[in-house]
């Protein structure tokens, strides 16, 4: 195990780990475990009681944070017509038509978020899935990024909706807010977060939904949460 700094060892003093914290007294912790010059992201990180290997019982949603993020998005917004006018009236970075795909296969990259109109997919997704897919960034329907509302997706993205879905061990790991949030917004994203993930709760899954939860800065330690402190006052 590798020897933790003195800076670090600091910190964790402040943290008492067999204890599980309410949601609100973790978010009150954030500022006092927060240790890197730059603002930090505040993470959640969230161990489900699902099968991950059973496909009806992965999980995958999405969730407008009260608070956002903390981070500029950039998206790329691909349709056609006016509603590519659309998108970049509601704040798209990029929005373009299927030219753009070229320029991906190309290594274009400057983007975060990929949004879509139902009929460019079939060429999204035959061209780019190989490329996007691997970063998560493919245009998805569950994911809310396909539709001919477009224009709302770029805004909601761009207002701090996020995707989660869980990994291969039942993990969710979400971002929700910088360390430089105060705890009553970094308190309110994770109760955004926490109830997006329980109503998304597949059903097939039995017993415990909410295993455990954990929250961190980038380079801080962690928070053990209380899941039941999500039900009470």
């Amino acid at each position: 195990m590798p020897k933790r700094g003195k800076r670090y060892r600091a910190i964790l003093e402040k943290v008492d780990l067999q204890k599980l914290y309410s949601i609100e007294e973790a978010a009150a912790l954030i500022p006092q475990i927060k240790s890197a010059r730059f603002d930090e992201t505040v993470e959640i990180h969230v161990r489900l009681g699902i099968d991950a290997k059973k496909s009806d019982q992965n999980v995958r949603s999405t969730v407008a944070l009260p608070h956002g993020t903390g981070r500029a998005v950039r998206v790329l917004a691909i349709a056609k017509g006016e509603k590519i006018a659309e998108a970049q009236a509601a704040g798209a970075d990029i929005a373009a038509g299927e030219e753009i795909i070229q320029e991906i296969l190309e290594g274009r990259s400057d983007f975060d978020a990929v949004v879509a109109t139902p009929d460019v997919m079939g060429a999204v997704g035959s061209k780019l899935g190989r490329i996007l897919g691997p970063k998560g960034l493919l245009p998805n329907p569950k994911a809310g990024t396909v539709g001919f509302n477009i224009g709302e997706i770029v805004r909601e993205i761009k207002a701090g909706r996020i995707e989660f879905r869980n990994d291969k061990t039942g993990v969710v790991h979400a971002p929700v807010g910088k360390a430089s949030f105060t705890p009553e917004q970094i308190a309110e994203n994770v109760r955004a977060f926490l109830k997006a993930v329980e109503g998304a709760k597949p059903e097939s899954a039995k017993g415990t939904y909410l295993r455990s939860v954990y929250l961190s800065t980038t380079m801080g330690p962690s928070i053990k949460v209380n899941p039941a402190s999500l039900h009470k006052a």
